[in-house]
């Protein structure tokens, strides 16, 4: 009983009891708050409010309780007895609780009062408003009361160095009370949960302390007790169940099924709130448990019923977010039938979504509208390291997968890149990716490259792109073949059959053939793909194309964008592109051939001429039966067969969507069911009469499938009446046969239920969806002859429903039948998937042919315009076109456009390269994109806007046009422009048509001139390809005196009219010869640039232009002073004097 032992206590006490703070911030209906009156407790230490808390609680106890008192009472006296002093110094703050409650006044001026000033505080309040209450204190009772000012004995035994650690701690439990409640609104919040206490102070003070004296301790252990049990139950077996999901998938946001809704907690739910516009209910945000969150009981959540899972889901994943769906894989009857009836339902994760992953879209399996987005839905896996002999970044070797899952389409690549990365941002915009996966590091170059293409939604492939990033280990490609290699003998089961090994053969060699970089993204796109369960679209290895297959015409990142192959450049918008403007397709699948046929335009003749051959048949026997009925045909589809199918393969297809697939395919091929070989379909084309033929092969398999389903079930989703009787499996006639025995039982009950409410007899009622009731009239005779063992279910004031033991027990009978028949329905439909996928190869094939018959006859749409015409082709290199036309001016405006010609070939008389100068917005990029787009849109196979076409067969279409700088890649405008260049004279070949629009103009006059009239020089000279140069430097005219023929000037025409030839009229049409003046200040007339401005620059430009003829005269007589007096160079300076006066 060492006096200086005991101080401490109270503080150790102090530190349990605060604990229990957290019980403010929960609203428990038992439990009373501080007079609301009082502003007291908000300064106090916090012990002072817990206590008060727990006596108002007290003092609102029912009158019938009064007896547990005097046992408290008693328990404590024997406590006391027990441990002396020690125990007096822990109950002694028993006082104090009772006056931070009853002592108004006192309290307020505590408030008003400094920490520093606490240890007087107690001893005027004693003094003052408590000092009548001192003569109902006894010994006993005083050893009981907490005062600030201590009793004598405390007083004797406490030194200074205890006084001041009390003071410490009784200030830090102030600040930690401030921090918790010292909110404004903190005890508004309190006052409008309990109203309890002003009318408890009316009692009277007395009552209040005899009652804290006895009753104290009582709730205080309880209050203890249910703090201990809050903290250790703070997480449910739901939460618990949710945070296992969700700490394997930290980057997803996990959506889970509860009951009839699907729920998010935490971070998911701001997410899903902000994306989906419902409410977020507050709570922790965080998983794990942080302290700024304790005084949250519950996580956040949001909420939405589960049949529009799809819809949000969709939004979510439009939204750049990775979703995770979480469901229920047990149901209540056979969960209430099994072992672990009292833990919560067994939920998995059996979903994950991404953009490039998302293939449940089922609105998008109907026709899309016209602003469908630009994106491809493919998934790219990228790769690269630094190229052999380079320590450098500057030139890499780069492997690529691209796949689109919703299609099962596959695209690989293996190449070396510079270190513009013009190789990688070509593909890039071929394939438009709405997804990455870079697998590894990636150069400084590359990765710019990716974030500035897919960083924003206004980007090349018209919406934002995701990108995921796995490691790369040094022993990733032995680690890549090694997975490859057993992922594919997996697949190779031994069969009987030597057709079929045979394929798996091939199919092994070809994956073996694939480079070490396409290997290493092979596997790790396998992988990627488990994930999201879509690893079987790798079986399908027929699909796996190699995109730079030299069969096609390339078209690079700068050609696309320029000449605005995709997408427009104003708005980045489909519409205004050359695909809008040829994309006439019925279907969705059509679409999608059609794009790639704009991307990949034909360089083999013989293809193309067939092709042209099918759209000029359709063309010509426009109203004929066949072409009518095969128009007719396409126009019925209305479902994306080529998603339908690969879900089918997936097995994520619903029974809706299948019949409705089925039933489309059914129709088509009986339609054409006596094509038996290519030459019965009617057509003179070999391209469509073998498409045609490939349809009706699926007839005889896709009927027998129909034969099987029952249409209306299906349509109707019915799980349970899918199949027809005869075509049923054993077990799903067993059960049902079960649940049709407990319902005949439950019919037969109804004597024994009748017999006992001595009722002639009884019929079941369904209530509220509940099935089975037996309704019994109140006040009637029957209500006294329910047997007690009936449960009621629900009743109203005139009748009461039950449910008999025997019901109760047959109905949950028949619910594991149901529930058992619902999972052999499933068990029955995925087998049914599975032997529709076993031909998928054939169905894939049909609805193949069926897109190329969407093409060729959205081509013969498209030719059947006024002004357009059949391009043909020439062996050599040339370019010979009357009258073109701008194919996407010439429909948006309103306007007629002015046609021009051109002749460009190899050989004379026709020149190889054209310089065309003109007036600013004169027409010059509008008439060198129309050449170059119709040379596109005949290799595509398409009828052209002309009035005769003949073109040779390009292998590349290059563009240097535009002014941009590259802030990401470190890059200036001049640089960009320069490094454009570099690439086109780098991989330039004399097949390919070379546009290059004032070069040069990103730096000073003379370098300028220079670079440009270099580069002219080498492109006709060297590389000897079809050119198309556009320039204001009018000095580069005199090029042309350098070769024989094989470069040509022209310019846009134009009139001067007004004073002083201010006013400037295009006229649009080229012509020969040279434009000496640009014209700059009659764009600023147009463009509205301030009169005073444009009169300052004419006089500034009058005079540069005297200045400059001044220069030129002053040479010539100096040239021709130097003839007169020169002897043997005569020759050679006459030749220039000449060349002088023509200048000027």
């Amino acid at each position: 009983m060492a006096p200086k032992s005991s101080p401490p206590l109270p503080n150790s006490s102090q530190k349990t009891k605060q604990q229990t703070i957290s019980s403010f911030f929960t609203s428990k209906p038992t439990q009373s708050a501080p007079n609301p009156s009082a502003p007291a407790p908000a300064p106090a230490a916090p012990i002072e409010t817990n206590d008060s808390h727990e006596l108002v609680r007290n003092l609102t106890s029912d009158e019938e309780d009064s007896h547990v008192a005097p046992r408290a009472s008693a328990s404590r006296r024997k406590r006391v007895v027990e441990d002396g002093d020690y125990e007096e110094e822990e109950v002694a703050p028993a006082p104090k609780r009772a006056r931070s409650i009853t002592s108004h006044d006192a309290g307020e001026r505590r408030h008003q009062q400094s920490v520093a000033e606490r240890p007087l505080l107690g001893q005027a309040s004693a003094a003052g408003l408590n000092a009548g209450k001192s003569e109902k204190l006894s010994d006993r009772t005083s050893k009981y009361i907490f005062s600030s000012s201590p009793v004598a004995v405390d007083d004797e035994n406490l030194d200074e160095e205890d006084r001041v650690a009390t003071q410490k701690e009784n200030q830090r439990l102030h600040e930690k009370f401030v921090q918790k409640l010292g909110r404004p609104d903190s005890f508004a919040e309190l006052r409008r949960k309990n109203k309890i206490i002003s009318e408890e102070k009316a009692g009277g003070e007395d009552d209040a302390e005899e009652e804290e004296e006895d009753e104290a301790p009582k709730p205080t252990k309880g209050r203890k007790g249910a703090a201990t049990k809050k903290a250790g139950s703070k997480l449910t077996p739901m939460e618990k169940q949710y945070l296992d999901i969700k700490r394997k998938h930290l980057d997803a946001v996990i959506v889970m099924e509860v009951g009839y809704k699907f729920k998010f907690f935490g971070e998911d739910a701001r997410i899903a709130s902000k994306e989906l516009g419902i409410v977020c209910i507050p709570g922790k945000y965080r998983y794990d448990e942080h302290p700024s969150e304790a005084h949250y009981d519950r996580f956040a959540s949001a909420s939405f019923p589960v049949h529009r899972l799809q819809v949000h889901v969709k939004r979510l994943v439009q939204a750049n977010h990775k979703v995770g769906v979480v469901r229920q894989i047990e149901t209540a009857a056979l969960k209430a039938a099994g072992d672990n009836r009292n833990t919560p339902f067994v939920r998995k994760l059996t979903n994950l979504y991404t953009k490039g992953t998302y293939v449940d879209d089922i609105e998008g399996l109907e026709g899309g509208g016209p602003d469908a987005p630009q994106s491809t839905g493919y998934l790219l896996c990228l790769t690269e390291t630094n190229a052999k002999g380079w320590g450098t970044d500057e030139k890499v070797h780069v492997g690529m997968l691209a796949v689109q899952p919703a299609t099962g389409d596959i695209i690989y690549d293996d190449f070396e890149d510079g270190f513009m990365r013009s190789e990688i941002e070509t593909r890039l915009l071929h394939i438009a990716p709405t997804e990455f996966l870079i697998v590894g590091d990636l150069s400084k170059a590359t990765d710019k490259l990716i974030q500035h293409l897919s960083a924003s939604k206004t980007n090349v492939f018209g919406d934002k792109s995701r990108v995921e990033r796995v490691e790369k280990p040094k022993t990733m490609a032995s680690q890549a073949y090694s997975h490859i290699s057993n992922f594919y003998a997996d697949k190779m089961k031994p069969s009987g059959n030597t057709a079929d090994s045979e394929k798996q053969g091939a199919l092994l060699d070809k994956v073996h053939q694939l480079s070490e970089h396409v290997t290493i993204c092979l596997s790790a796109m396998i992988t990627h793909l488990t994930e999201y369960g879509l690893e079987h679209v790798f079986d399908l290895t027929r699909y796996f194309q190699p995109f730079s297959a030299r069969s096609y015409m390339l078209l690079n990142g700068n050609t696309l964008t320029s000449l605005e192959i995709y997408q427009n450049q104003t708005d980045c918008n489909e519409k205004g592109s050359l695909f809008w403007t040829m994309d006439r397709t019925k279907t969705r699948f059509g679409k999608r051939l059609l794009r790639k046929w704009v991307g990949r335009p034909l360089i083999d003749k013989a293809r193309l001429e067939e092709r042209m051959a099918a759209v000029e048949e359709l063309k010509e026997r426009e109203h004929t039966i066949p072409v009518d009925k095969l128009k007719f045909l396409i126009n019925k589809i209305r479902t994306d067969l080529e998603k339908v199918l690969i879900r089918i393969y997936y097995k994520k297809c619903s029974r809706p969507e299948l019949l409705s697939a089925l039933q489309t395919l059914q129709a088509i091929a009986s339609e054409y069911s006596s094509v038996k070989e290519p030459n019965d379909a009617g057509f003179t084309s070999s391209l469509l009469n073998e498409s045609i033929a490939a349809i009706p092969v699926i007839e005889q398999p896709v009927t027998a499938f129909l034969e099987q389903i029952n249409a209306k079930a299906a349509r109707e989703d019915d799980k349970y009446s899918f199949f027809r009787e005869e075509h049923e499996a054993e077990v799903i006639s067993d059960y049902k046969l079960g649940i049709a025995a407990v319902e005949d039982e439950l019919n037969t009950y109804r004597k024994d239920a009748a017999a006992k409410l001595g009722k002639p007899k009884v019929d079941y009622v369904t209530v509220g969806g509940i099935e089975y009731l037996i309704e019994v009239r109140k006040k009637s005779p029957e209500e006294k002859k329910v047997p007690a063992s009936w449960q009621q279910i629900s009743a109203t004031k005139a009748v009461a429903r039950f449910h008999t033991p025997e019901v109760k027990k047959m109905i949950q009978e028949r619910d594991q039948h149901k529930e058992s028949l619902a999972a052999a329905c499933d068990a029955a439909y995925h087998s049914f998937l599975d032997s529709i996928a076993s031909i998928y190869q054939q169905l894939r094939d049909c609805v193949s042919s069926l897109a190329t018959l969407d093409v060729l006859l959205s081509l013969a749409e498209l030719a059947s315009q006024p002004g357009y015409v059949k391009p043909t082709f020439a062996s050599d290199i040339q370019l010979s076109i009357t009258e073109a036309r701008h194919p996407m001016v010439e429909q948006l405006l309103l306007d007629a456009y002015v046609p021009n010609d051109i002749s460009l070939a190899h050989s004379p008389p026709d020149p190889r390269a054209l310089l065309i100068t003109g007036p600013n917005m004169g027409g010059k990029s509008s008439y060198v994109r129309s050449i170059a787009l119709i040379a596109i849109m005949g290799q595509i196979g398409s009828y052209v806007p002309a009035t005769s076409a003949r073109l040779g067969l390009l292998d590349a279409v290059f563009t240097r046009m535009g002014a941009q700088d590259n802030m990401l890649k470190g890059e200036s405008t001049f640089m960009v422009e320069l490094s454009e260049t570099a690439a086109i004279l780098k991989t330039a070949t004399p097949r390919s048509l070379v546009i290059l629009d004032e070069l040069g103009r990103g730096t000073s006059t003379f370098d300028g001139v220079a670079i440009a009239e270099a580069v002219l020089d080498y492109v006709v000279r060297e590389l000897q390809c079809l050119t198309l140069f556009i320039t204001h430097y009018q000095h580069l005219a005199r090029v042309k005196e350098r070769f024989d023929g094989e470069l040509r000037n022209v310019h846009m025409r134009f009139e001067e009219r007004g004073e002083d030839g201010k006013e400037v009229v295009f006229l649009y049409e080229v012509a020969e010869g040279t434009s000496l003046r640009s014209y700059g200040l009659n764009v600023a007339r147009l463009a509205r640039v301030p009169e005073a401005v444009i009169e300052v620059a004419g006089v500034k430009s009058r005079e540069l232009e005297e200045g400059m003829a001044r220069c030129r005269v002053g040479n010539l007589s100096r040239m021709v002073k130097g003839l007169l007096e020169s002897g043997d160079e005569g020759s050679e300076v006459l030749d220039k004097v000449i060349a002088g006066i023509e200048q000027l």
